[in-house]
């Protein structure tokens, strides 16, 4: 009898592993890829003019996210990814840090690579941080990473890793190297081309890997943000493309595609990749002003148009249970903390509250997704701070409080810089940015789209999933959804903590010989 019981509970517990899915099985090595403003319409299987083999065939056989969204501009998207929290919680809800800026990402925010150390994770970061560095607490090493190799500030020369930045009240341009290996300045590395650097630097992390222990790579690429830099063999295959700064963009993005290339290799080279779930995603909209595309989106980077915040992404893996397949399940750059947390069989335990959600169900097997709303951003202090074609002015704040009745009506100022997305309708109000519809680049011209193009309302609604190019707006036929979305915008702006950008500090200037770091 005790025999049979025993075989008995054996096979049970053999059929129910045969369930549990990733979370029963050896941890799996989780590697994000990060490209910097990454445009809609510049990955080759969106039928773009720019070849990106690598990135089609992985993706092709993993799962493309066609409704996924991250921020519009570079530290909010990488402060979401880090933190599963939307940047209103955090502060960080307008624009990005600058060099000379004494803040952080607040130190008492819990990281993604803190959860997987815990989870027994070896964790590595190699590119641009951008999260802030005024003090030696906010760096890679201190917030979860066990190794760093990249640079501190948002952008930089891709050649000399020098960063020039204004030093406030010294009325000074300073030039100074930012490039980091752990908390110590990297030297001779002058003359070699960062994303050729970082994709080097990643594949040296995977070869030293030892495999007994479950491995988080974060490689955030430089490339493809500005200044267009690249070696001309990348652009050679584009000698088509008329407009300078295009080609040299589709150059940049092929050096990309590359670099990706190597590091997949790599991973299968070492035995790993079987047990490997491979997350790729832009970290906004690409910025046209520097060769980037989004057609045939609306806007461009620093924009809450489809075009600023809608992002390529994609999850390559063996252990996906539908490759093969695309997803156009609500998903948000914020979701990938408890997602990667979960697969890693770990929780959660220790965060602030999360505004991101378990997507591993939704990617890996068609699952609906668990977000139904998703909050954009709210930015009272919002400015775009870059050029847009034909326009002369802006709302301004009081205008539009005074005169627009669903201020009134909803308790939410709708002069204020926000967007939200509730299934398929998304609500902007405000100057949501650069409205243009750039057309496809193929046609060598920047110009504006001018066709339907009606004035801008300081609240607009569209319908995304029949409408994503955000050309008709309907406002007037739903006052009911616009009431209730407005209300979902107050819920959040009360929620929201005082925004954190303070004033440059001018202990900030690293000196003619030093290089950007910590000061505080």
């Amino acid at each position: 009898m005790d025999k049979t019981r025993s075989v008995y509970s054996l096979f049970i517990a053999l059929f129910l592993q045969s369930f549990t899915g990733v979370s029963a099985a050896k941890q799996p090595n989780i590697v994000i890829v990060l490209a910097d403003d990454f445009g809609w319409h510049d990955v080759g299987y969106h039928k773009s003019e720019i070849k990106t083999p690598n990135l089609d065939a992985l993706s092709a056989g993993g799962v493309r996210l066609e409704n996924y969204y991250v921020q519009p501009i570079c530290t909010p998207s990488r402060n979401q990814l880090m933190t599963g929290r939307y940047q209103i919680h955090t502060g960080m809800q307008h624009q990005i840090i600058w060099p000379c800026q004494p803040f952080c990402v607040p130190l008492n925010e819990k990281f993604l690579p803190q959860l997987m150390k815990e989870a027994g994770y070896a964790t590595h970061m190699v590119g641009k941080w951008h999260l802030g560095m005024y003090k030696k607490d906010c760096l890679p090493t201190r917030r979860g990473f066990d190794t760093y190799f990249g640079y501190l500030t948002g952008s930089e020369d891709y050649n000399t890793h020098i960063r020039c930045s204004g030093i406030p009240s010294r009325d000074l341009n300073r030039c100074a190297l930012d490039l980091r290996d752990g908390e110590e300045v990297a030297t001779g590395y002058e003359g070699v081309y960062s994303t050729e650097l970082f994709s080097k630097k990643a594949i040296k992390v995977i070869e030293k890997h030892d495999s007994n222990t479950p491995l988080f790579l974060y490689l955030a690429f430089q490339a493809v943000h500005a200044p267009l830099q690249v070696p001309d063999h990348y652009m050679a295959p584009y000698k088509f493309i008329q407009n300078p700064s295009r080609r040299k963009y589709a150059g940049m993005v092929s050096a990309l595609d590359e670099a990706v290339g190597n590091i997949t290799r790599t991973l299968k080279q070492e035995g790993l990749w079987d047990n490997t779930i491979l997350v790729f995603s832009a970290d906004n909209g690409g910025q046209t002003l520097w060769g980037g595309s989004n057609w045939p989106l609306r806007g461009r980077k620093n924009s809450l148009w489809e075009g600023g915040v809608r992002g390529v992404g994609f999850v390559a893996s063996p252990l996906l249970e539908q490759p093969g397949t695309v997803s156009k399940e609500l998903i948000h750059i914020s979701d990938w903390l408890p997602t990667l947390v979960g697969v890693a069989g770990w929780k959660t335990n220790g965060t602030k509250p999360l505004d991101g959600f378990n997507m591993w169900n939704t990617i890996s097997k068609g699952y609906a997704s668990p977000r139904l709303e998703l909050l954009h951003n709210i930015d009272p202090l919002y400015v775009d701070t870059t050029p847009c074609p034909g326009k002369n002015s802006l709302f301004t704040l009081d205008q539009v409080y005074k005169e627009n009745p669903w201020t009134w009506k909803s308790g939410f100022n709708v002069s204020i810089h926000a967007a939200i997305r509730v299934t398929k309708w998304k609500l902007l109000t405000g100057y949501p940015g650069c409205d243009i519809w750039f057309p496809r680049p193929e046609n060598n011209s920047f110009s504006q789209d001018s066709n339907n193009y009606d004035p801008l309302k300081p609240v607009m609604l569209f319908n995304i999933e029949d409408d994503p190019e955000e050309r008709n707006e309907v406002s007037a036929l739903y006052p009911s959804v616009v009431e209730f979305l407005l209300g979902r915008l107050s819920y959040y702006q009360k929620s929201a903590v005082p925004i954190n950008f303070p004033d440059p500090d001018p202990k900030c200037d690293p000196g003619p010989d030093g290089a950007w770091g910590p000061w505080a």
